[in-house]
């Protein structure tokens, strides 16, 4: 969860390293699976056959390109949420934020969200995101993420698209977002 997976300190002069590997992050008690593949389209279309097998279809499968994004993913089910219903939360906080800041909402909708956290007895749920070079933060009321989730709910054709092996992030949401 700390990322310390993709980093390596070299014996000889101790500087740590960022390693990039494929990497599959498996949770049979969730019935998850996060494969970080850095895009590789030849072993994704292979994948596609794995999610096919009748044991997998009770599974949660993700693709992603990036450690960082697979760090979120796991942070994500971990914390017993939905990935998708997190995608809705960082539009919808991305959309309030720009409402709030209008010089800044060009910006924000850009700005790539990550879940960070989910703490408290409420569940407040912590964002970080780049801005004008520093990271910043912003914690939404677990209200925000049930209000989310009913929007999905209500669009089926949302978890339709999140089926079998996919990526979920911000692109994919656009596809059901008209703006």
């Amino acid at each position: 969860m700390d990322g310390s997976i993709f980093t390596w300190e070299c014996p000889s002069c101790a500087k740590t390293n960022y390693m990039r590997y494929q990497t599959l992050y498996h949770d049979p008690d969730q019935k998850v699976m996060v494969w970080l593949t850095q895009g590789d389209l030849e072993l994704e279309a292979k994948a596609a056959a794995i999610a096919q097998m009748e044991e997998m279809k009770a599974y949660t499968l993700r693709f992603v390109d990036e450690p960082g994004e697979f760090i979120e993913k796991a942070k994500i089910f971990s914390a017993g949420l939905d990935d998708v219903v997190m995608e809705m939360c960082k539009y919808v906080t991305k959309m309030e934020l720009g409402e709030k800041e209008p010089d800044k909402a060009e910006a924000l909708m850009n700005a790539s969200f990550k879940f960070l956290k989910m703490e408290g007895a409420d569940n407040e749920i912590t964002l970080a995101y780049p801005m004008e070079g520093q990271m910043q933060m912003v914690v939404i009321g677990f209200n925000v993420y049930e209000d989310c989730r009913g929007i999905v709910q209500r669009n089926p054709h949302m978890r339709d698209g999140a089926a079998g092996f996919c990526h979920i992030d911000a692109s994919w949401l656009s596809k059901y977002i008209s703006q």
